[in-house]
């Protein structure tokens, strides 16, 4: 049974964001964005929410490949013990 909305409206939060690329400069695209910060505000401009977001590139130094190509290979050998495992079970 769905409840009945009442005539009060709820408030409406206000964000801040802030946005920084990789040097360090702010930015509006949040596309070019590594690091971050966002704000929500309440009905009385307190802030209540806090969310602190930042991506590092970083390679491991013992992968001698990239690590899409290392990924690739992982599911590749995981497809091949499933089908190994399924013809096991099959027999």
């Amino acid at each position: 049974m769905a409840r009945k909305r009442s005539g009060v409206p709820r408030p409406v939060r206000k964000r801040s964001v802030r946005y920084l690329d990789t040097a360090g400069r702010p930015t509006e695209n949040p596309a070019e964005a590594v690091q971050g910060e966002v704000l929500e505000y309440g009905a009385h401009r307190h802030p209540v929410r806090r969310t602190r977001f930042f991506l590092s590139r970083s390679e491991l130094p013992w992968l001698p490949v990239s690590e899409p190509a290392f990924l690739l290979w992982v599911l590749a050998l995981l497809v091949i013990v499933w089908v190994a495992i399924g013809l096991f079970l099959l027999t």
